[in-house]
């Protein structure tokens, strides 16, 4: 294990540099001009703010020696400056890193607990009501648009009902509670400020139900086939002869040994989540990383850009990585192996 760990970092900057150069480039192949948002519109026809803005963004050097420069910097850790906030990129992405992730694991836990329950209710009562109204709850959340199910859930949960605030992380006449890790809850009751904490909660649950609703489709599907695949073999069987109650039969022996193909899906559900949450926070004008992707990419902000995409390269990186960790955890034999 140790082995595989050792490798596995030691690529990890080649796979970056890959990802780097790759979407530098990309970048550079949109046909739209950055010194429209630099310098707006009409002082595009003066050769003097054209030129200083050029020189002050490094847009009057060639492509090379763009990439070149930018890569340098990127080895001592910076990532350079934002063309839109006129902020240092890293600074941007660590304010709305825990927005983006405190959302990203409320849905992971919506959607891995949702689709373990129903697949596994899928298999148990395969073919019958439950598992034809288990199949149809998640394929219409893994079919949905995210953006559309986000509008009608709002609509229909703040306007029409009600029953929680309107978008955003917090209401507009309170204030955040005082900054320990970022996380709204946390801080909240790191605080002690049940106002705060039951506000943040109530902002939450809407986004997080939508985004995680989206991944309780792959589960379930994946877990119900393992899970009627493994619930055939003699093992079960035995333990079924032995007088094992039923529940501990589905949880003890059939879906231990069903969840390690979910393993994969289930890591790289967090990268995604991660990585594709821009629609949902755009929706509910969340503060993290996805808004701040799209707000770059409107502005041609090359420097934020990047630094998103390597946020999210990262974060599939490290997915696979632990990915394949657990399954050297859950399974004994791939480690003799």
């Amino acid at each position: 294990m140790m082995r595989m760990l050792v490798r596995r970092l030691l690529a990890t900057p080649m796979l970056l540099l890959g990802i780097v150069t790759l979407s530098f480039l990309l970048s550079r192949a949109v046909p739209a001009d950055p010194l429209v948002s630099i310098i707006g519109e009409r002082q595009l026809g003066d050769p003097e703010a054209v030129a200083s803005a050029q020189a002050r963004w490094g847009l009057d050097r060639s492509i090379p020696e763009q990439y070149a420069i930018y890569v340098a910097n990127l080895v001592r850790g910076d990532l350079g400056t934002s063309i839109r906030t006129k902020r240092p990129v890293a600074r941007d992405l660590m304010d709305r890193l825990p927005a983006t992730l405190e959302l990203t694991l409320a849905a992971m836990a919506i959607g891995v607990s949702a689709g373990l329950a129903l697949g596994v209710l899928s298999a148990r009562f395969k073919d019958r009501a439950a598992d034809h109204l288990a199949r149809a709850f998640a394929l219409i959340g893994s079919s949905v648009p995210i953006f559309w199910s986000g509008l009608i859930l709002l609509h229909l949960a703040s306007v029409r009902l009600g029953w929680v605030s309107g978008a955003g992380r917090l209401d507009a006449r309170l204030s955040p509670p005082p900054e320990v890790t970022g996380f709204h809850l946390l801080d909240a009751l790191i605080a002690r400020d049940v106002t705060v904490l039951a506000d943040a909660l109530e902002h939450l649950a809407l986004p997080a139900i939508v985004l995680g609703w989206a991944v309780v489709g792959i589960i379930s599907r994946l877990v119900r086939a393992s899970m009627l695949d493994v619930m055939g073999q003699d093992f079960i069987l035995m333990a079924r002869a032995k007088g094992a109650s039923e529940m501990r039969v589905l949880t003890h022996h059939a879906l231990r040994n069903a969840l390690l193909p979910a393993l994969t899906v289930i890591g790289f559900s967090f990268a995604y989540l991660i990585t594709g949450a821009v629609l949902t926070e755009t929706v509910f004008a969340w503060p993290g990383i996805g808004s701040y992707a799209v707000a770059s990419a409107r502005a041609l902000d090359y420097p934020a850009i990047m630094g998103v995409t390597l946020i999210a390269g990262l974060a599939f990186i490290l997915a696979n990585l632990l990915t394949d960790l657990s399954y050297l955890l859950a399974n004994p034999r791939i480690r003799a192996a």
